[in-house]
């Protein structure tokens, strides 16, 4: 049996800047000892932004290198992920490509476990296949119920670790309906993948509690809320992660978690 405890992702960053939340992470050791505490508190897996010197988000492998590298250093044996939001390149699916496959020459200490691919996004297949070529596992990000049919369509030659089904934008009293639309579509196109379900911002503490209701991992930190649950003051991802894990738990029914709804770094 999986236990509640290796049910939650922590996103450390994400786009945020100190001026949003003065414990945002952005340099290599930032990120390490935010991770660090993050996992003490019962973050399974991490997912992270690597910035530049300047704190500009980047995919440039010295950058993401140095990130992973010293949160892995922190966190031995935990999996480690990063993003390939397509705006880091400025909208450019060419360059993004080009940089995850600068991954490859990294060494294992650097190199990601897996990588966030947004199905929505131009170019997401080749994107797959390169980080596939590069030895990096996918996580497929779906947004929406199109997006599910488009995943659908295409299976790449590496199989996708999990799938992240994302609600993003919109009321929080709808997020859940709208997650149970996706999921439901995962169903009948015979998704197969370990899911985690998540929100950011009004959705975010609905969708870990939802998540926790269906028996499914989830996701918390910096990144998707600065807030607790009832819009209290957090002081950082640490604490996020105690408050996502009480909320999940609280939700849980007394059963066996769904089958595959554990986190791995692949």
């Amino acid at each position: 049996m999986t236990s509640d405890v290796d049910r939650m992702k922590v996103c450390l960053n994400g786009e945020r800047i100190p001026a949003e939340h003065p414990r945002v992470p952005l340099t290599p050791g930032e990120l390490a000892r935010a991770a660090e505490s993050s996992v003490a508190a019962g973050a399974q897996a991490i997912h992270l932004h690597p910035r530049d010197r300047d704190g500009a988000e980047s995919l440039a492998a010295p950058d993401v290198g140095a990130a992973v590298g010293a949160v892995r250093a922190a966190c031995p044996g935990v999996g480690v992920g990063v993003t390939t939001g397509l705006w880091i390149t400025g909208g450019d699916p060419h360059a993004r490509a080009v940089a995850v496959q600068g991954w490859a020459g990294l060494d294992d200490a650097g190199r990601p476990d897996f990588a966030s691919v947004n199905v929505s996004e131009a170019g997401w297949a080749e994107l797959s296949a390169a980080l596939h070529a590069a030895g990096v596992a996918t996580e497929a990000g779906v947004w929406s119920v199109a997006d599910v049919r488009a995943l659908a369509t295409f299976r790449p030659a590496n199989p996708v670790l999990r799938i992240l089904v994302e609600v993003t934008g919109g009321p929080a009293a709808t997020a859940a309906e709208r997650a149970d639309e996706m999921l439901a579509e995962l169903d009948r196109t015979g998704a197969v993948e370990p899911r985690l379900l998540h929100g950011d911002q009004d959705t975010c503490w609905p969708l870990v509690a939802h998540a926790g209701a269906l028996g499914l991992a989830s996701r918390i930190g910096l990144e998707d809320t600065i807030t607790g649950p009832y819009g209290e003051a957090v002081t950082g991802n640490a604490d996020l992660v105690r408050m996502g894990l009480t909320t999940w738990r609280s939700a849980a029914p007394a059963r066996r978690p769904a089958p595959g709804a554990g986190l791995s770094d692949g």
